[in-house]
């Protein structure tokens, strides 16, 4: 990677934590300086695998290229491809040096057991055309489902299960490609989303197809007879009607449309609400009409109000908030006092003209290592930010968080914030290169009020944490705080991470904490988004499709001459700038119910009854983009407007009986004292039984033994789930089960192991390494004194750039956690995981190359 690029990489990376092990300073590789030894292990994604003929020319391709010679693959399974048409891609394995020319490698094929509903889904890298075949084990193989579009993904499907042959063809150009085998899509009963809009019960607009019947012949005047049942009430041009029914002549109207009656509630809406249930007969109707040829369309009649709009002259541009629907929120509530955000960031701009009056007297500064904190000093009171001094100007990345859930609104400066009548307490963890999981461990404490004398205590904990920063190894410790500070009620929001991987990063990743991805103003997953099965909602975090793209917030600037900081407003893109955007509209809800738990939250994220669905299946309530969808702030207000109902909660929501366990418990709770009883338990697989503990079980809450039995299955892997319905809403638990041998270790293929120099990110050292049972021993014996970055990844296309789309790749700590290791002595143990990376969207990109997504190998000798 250039400097250019990295300058890209660091421009949304730089949320996230990064140890500096050596500062400053040059770089490796330096003449006659001393040399030791660097090494360590890189472990493979379990279930992972590599195409077995890929470009890389220091690979020995095995062909896959027919159904005789198709590649074994193990369920569940991610793999990383590469295919090519004729003519097209970089020279490697399948250039012909006898004409001078590329030949083709059009076609892989795979062998695999599959079951019942199962998605297989490509992911294409590049520019190009793939696509996707699923064949029989007939034979000759039969052709049973084929994705042939020309977008970045391809799915198929098997009718039933069996074994399968997969075939990924090169239609147009070259790519690599990511195949993933996954488990069955699963959906689940959620709120009618329309239930959420505002419209008038009985009332419904109807189109038809010329003119309406209700018109006589040879008249304009209006017939006040009835159509299906319903009473006209206007007559409007172009055949538009509007016709109103009652809870009177409901029956009537359900009689002639052939609607039955029968569980109606159930059909749509979870809760049985009498308030809401003619509103629930108006969708129903409005869809019985909606399939009459004589209609073009017949829709509900819908309340208009103004909308409050802030007098922020820079409001203008906040793309962001109306993608939301935070307008529409604001006619609901602007936050309140009461209600404190803590920001575990960089610290604060106190002085920014949209930050003063916004804060808390409880700010603190938790930063412990004076080299970090760039103030001279320690831990004090003080969370002023002086800067990071990242590379073009420091990030002043906490101002711009705390400006999007909370700057001040509507007083005629700069920006508005989302919840900007709730309050802020600044919390320093982050400064320069980063900050220390356990500095930002007492930062949670602090603001859930768990810290007790001598330590710091605030006056009032803080009813929300956000923190937009992440590392990819998970901690026990971390875990344990967070547990701590979800008990004590504390909605904990944190970025889900910019590495456009399926890789974790936590603290987004652990239990109890809301991991929000980001979209773009197109709503489509941003270029440089996670995503993956942690991902719980999706919000606005821009992209590079044009300047303006990005999140516009408060923030300083110290470029300046003198390095005095100005207080300024500025665009900024990351799943940083997502989360807040979460955290203020939680902010927003616990303004309306004070009550709302991080439970309370859970469930009515799981159910969608707060977010948009984003999802390419409607009736996917979840997928590993967006997660539950879009967060929206109008729906999860008018969420708590009222009483909240009891709702219930499994634990856990998954079980993985792996090849050896035969029973495993799932605990039902509910997430209030209000009545709430389960009605039916069901599961979708035989070898499955769910049994309630008679000890536990009132009234359905309680204790379930989950039992598998695996008499007489073909091995393989084996998913069901498992429906507990309840009378306000319904909750699904996904299992897993193995039957004999299971091949958990990974093969992400033969890596490239680089020394990067800490300054310039040239590559300085390189060492060629394969699998050994899911893991890869490297090592240089000879590295020059200096500041290296450590990074790793396969080079399945041939183009000497290490971590390319599609590729695998890693780096230590993480990739969003890049280390400087000071190489002085000779350094063991620099262990880190590599994973393959999906960047279907990398072409957004300011620097307009996929190419340059990565690190340069050095030549193959």
């Amino acid at each position: 990677m250039n400097k250019i690029t990295f300058g890209i990489f660091r421009s949304f990376v730089f949320c996230f934590l990064s140890f500096l092990l050596g500062c400053g300073g040059s770089g490796g590789g330096g003449g006659d300086n001393p040399h030791h030894s660097v090494s360590g292990t890189i472990f493979a994604a379990n279930n992972s695998a590599i195409d077995s003929d890929v470009n890389d020319m220091l690979t020995t391709p095995v062909s896959n290229d027919t159904f005789a010679t198709a590649q074994d693959l193990t369920n569940p399974v991610i793999l990383g491809g590469y295919v090519n048409e004729t003519g097209t891609g970089a020279e490697g394995n399948f250039y012909d040096a006898d004409n001078d020319s590329i030949a083709g490698d059009l076609k892989d094929y795979y062998s695999i057991s599959l079951t019942d509903n199962q998605s297989i889904t490509l992911y294409i890298a590049d520019d190009a055309d793939i696509d996707l075949f699923l064949y029989d084990d007939s034979n000759p193989p039969v052709e049973v489902d084929s994705s042939k579009g020309t977008d970045s993904t391809e799915t198929v499907s098997p009718p039933s299960a069996g074994n399968y042959f997969i075939e990924v063809r090169a239609y147009n150009d070259a790519s690599n490609y990511i195949l993933v085998v996954g488990k069955p899509i699963t959906s689940a009963t959620i709120l009618d989303p329309r239930m959420e809009e505002d419209f008038m019960p009985g009332h419904v607009i109807v189109a038809f197809q010329e003119k309406s019947p209700t018109l006589k012949p040879g008249t304009k005047m209006v017939n006040q007879g009835s159509y299906q049942g319903m009473t006209q009430k206007v007559i409007k041009k172009n055949s538009i009607q509007l016709y109103k029914f009652s809870e009177d002549t409901k029956t009537q109207v359900f009689q002639e449309l052939q609607i039955s009656p029968l569980a109606s509630n159930r059909a749509l809406y979870q809760t049985i609400d009498p308030d809401n249930q003619l509103k629930l007969d108006t969708l129903r109707v409005i869809d019985a009409l909606n399939k009459d040829p004589q209609i073009r369309f017949a829709e509900p009649n819908y309340f208009r109000y103004p909308l409050f709009v802030p007098n922020d002259p820079e409001y203008a541009i906040q793309w962001h908030y109306p993608l939301i629907n935070l307008p529409q929120a604001w006619e609901v509530t602007k936050g309140d006092s009461d209600v404190v955000v803590a920001v575990i960031d960089t610290g604060i701009l106190s002085l920014h003209p949209d930050i003063i009056g916004q804060l808390t007297a409880d700010g603190y500064d938790f930063i412990s290592l004076t080299s970090i904190s760039n103030d001279g000093d320690a831990e004090d009171n003080d969370p002023e930010d002086p800067g990071d001094q990242m590379q073009g100007g420091s990030s002043f990345h906490g101002t711009h968080v705390s400006g999007t859930v909370a700057a001040a609104s509507n007083n005629s400066i700069g920006v508005a914030g989302i919840a900007y009548e709730a309050k802020i307490m600044a919390l320093r963890a982050l400064g320069v290169g980063g900050g220390l999981s356990s500095d930002i461990m007492k930062c949670i404490e602090y603001a859930a009020g768990l810290t007790i004398a001598p330590d710091p205590i605030p006056n009032q904990p803080a009813d929300v944490i956000n923190m937009s920063l992440g590392g990819g190894s998970p901690s026990q410790a971390e875990q344990t705080i967070i547990n701590d500070a979800r008990a004590a009620g504390v909605i904990i929001v944190a970025a889900a991470g910019n590495e456009s991987t399926s890789a974790r990063s936590y603290p987004a990743s652990y239990d109890g904490v809301i991991s929000v991805s980001a979209v773009g103003p197109d709503k489509s997953l941003a270029s440089y988004s996670n995503f993956g099965s942690k991902i719980d909602v999706a919000a606005p975090g821009g992209d590079f499709g044009a300047s303006n793209d990005g999140v516009y917030s408060t923030s300083g600037d110290d470029t300046g001459q003198g390095g005095t900081i100005q207080n300024v407003y500025s665009f900024s893109r990351g799943t940083s700038m997502a989360s807040p955007h979460m955290a203020g509209v939680a902010a927003l809800m616990k303004a309306v119910q004070p009550a709302l738990t991080p439970a309370d939250l859970d469930e009515l994220i799981s159910n969608g009854i707060i977010t948009e669905d984003l999802g390419a299946d409607g009736a996917t309530v979840r997928n590993d983009s967006f997660g539950y969808g879009l967060i929206d702030a109008f729906k999860a207000v008018e969420a708590v407007s009222g009483p909240l109902p009891a709702y219930l909660l499994a634990d856990p929501v998954s079980l993985n009986f792996g090849n050896t366990t035969t029973q495993l418990t799932v605990i039902l709770t509910k997430s209030n004292s209000n009545a709430l009883t389960v009605n039916n338990v069901s599961d979708d697989a035989a070898w499955l039984t769910v049994t309630p503990d008679p000890s536990t079980y009132v009234e359905g809450i309680g204790n379930y033994t989950v039992t598998v039995d695996r008499t007489g299955l073909s091995d393989g892997p084996y998913y069901a789930t498992i429906r507990f319905d309840s009378t306000e809403n319904d909750v699904e638990v996904s299992v897993i089960m193995y039957q004999g041998v299971v091949s958990m270790a990974g093969d992400s293929g033969f890596h490239y192991v680089l020394l990067l120099d800490g300054t310039t990110f040239d590559t300085m050292y390189q060492d060629e390494v394969s699998p050994n049972n899911g893991s890869y021993a490297y090592n240089f014996p000879s590295v020059a004194e200096g500041n290296y970055i450590v990074f790793a990844g396969t080079d399945s296309d041939n183009d000497y750039t290490i971590g390319d789309s599609g590729e695998a790749t890693g780096a230590f700590m993480s990739l969003d956690q890049p280390v400087v290791i000071a190489v002085d002595q000779n350094l063991s143990g620099i262990d880190f995981n590599t994973d393959f990376n999906i960047n279907i969207s990398a072409d957004q990109l300011a620097a307009g190359n996929k190419s340059e997504s990565g690190f340069s190998r050095l030549e193959a000798d």
